[in-house]
């Protein structure tokens, strides 16, 4: 069913939905789930559609305005029951993607993203220029993004792969992995939980991992040019490769240089480990651990 909705027309469905509403660029969706599943992929044509198997005591609402497309789940007689929304968009469509005992995910979007729910997991590829998802008791999980990337959770870990740009992350009680991303700038910071960061340290960047109770990992390339400062208080330091390490401050505070010393790191973590290895190293490790 092809459904053209004029200006702030509203479109109710409270049986099977199967609509696909035209859209065109300067619009973008905003989806608003109570409970169940927003499930968002692509396609060429540049129209939405939308299908779910809506109960009766729950309906779809489905409106359009110059600027945006806005679906939203309602609750006939009190709060709406769990239901899974299976949306398709054109690839370039920003999206804003809410709900409260929602999972989330997204595949092949190119354009901005924001992805919110309470309880629930969210799992994005894609998205770039302002790419922000936040969970309070759900795993966050991001690949193929590029630009200012903003990851949140805090009950569960957080995982950035494959993209570039300026990263913050951020849980209290999981762990952070970036790996196989390209930054400019990275925050990542937890209480109860490990970070790892996987990628080059550029040249003018600035990384900053922490830690109160996690061990942390960061992978330095060869020819790294970075002013490196650690602190690990109750836990420990260890390099896969020489440095020669000065102490700056009272307590487990260290500093060195390498190369130019042209990027700023900062590594802090309270009672854990923190470690420096080189490409391939964390890996090999990890293979070797899982054999045994």
């Amino acid at each position: 069913m092809f459904v053209t909705l004029a200006c702030t027309a509203l479109f109710l469905v409270a049986q099977q939905t199967d609509a696909t509403v035209p859209v065109e660029r300067g619009q973008r969706l905003e989806v608003n789930a109570y409970g169940g599943e927003i499930s968002v992929s692509t396609w060429a044509r540049n129209a939405v559609r939308v299908e779910a198997d809506p109960s009766a005591r729950t309906r779809i609402e489905i409106s359009r305005t110059a600027t945006r497309v806005e679906v939203r789940t309602e609750g006939r007689r009190g709060t709406p029951e769990l239901l899974d929304l299976r949306v398709t968009v054109p690839a370039w469509m920003p999206l804003d993607l809410s709900g409260v005992y929602t999972d989330i995910s997204v595949d092949g979007a190119r354009g901005p993203i924001s992805a919110e729910t309470v309880q629930g997991d969210i799992s994005v590829n894609g998205g770039s220029e302002l790419v922000s998802l936040q969970s309070v008791e759900g795993n966050v999980s991001l690949k193929g993004a590029k630009g200012r990337i903003e990851v949140h959770s805090v009950n569960q870990d957080v995982e950035v792969s494959g993209s570039s740009g300026e990263i913050t992350a951020e849980t209290v009680n999981g762990s952070i992995t970036l790996r196989r991303v390209d930054a400019t700038s990275v925050s990542a910071t937890t209480v109860n939980g490990d970070v790892e960061y996987d990628g080059p340290v550029k040249n003018g960047g600035r990384y900053s991992l922490s830690s109160h109770n996690g061990d942390l990992t960061l992978v330095v390339a060869p020819g790294t040019n970075a002013s490196m400062a650690v602190s690990t208080f109750n836990g420990e330091f260890e390099s896969e490769f020489p440095v020669t390490l000065t102490e700056t401050k009272k307590g487990r505070r260290f500093s060195f240089t390498l190369g130019t010393g042209s990027a700023q790191v900062t590594l802090e973590s309270f009672q854990g480990t923190i470690q420096l290895v080189r490409p391939g190293e964390r890996s090999d490790r990890d293979k070797d651990e899982h054999e045994d």
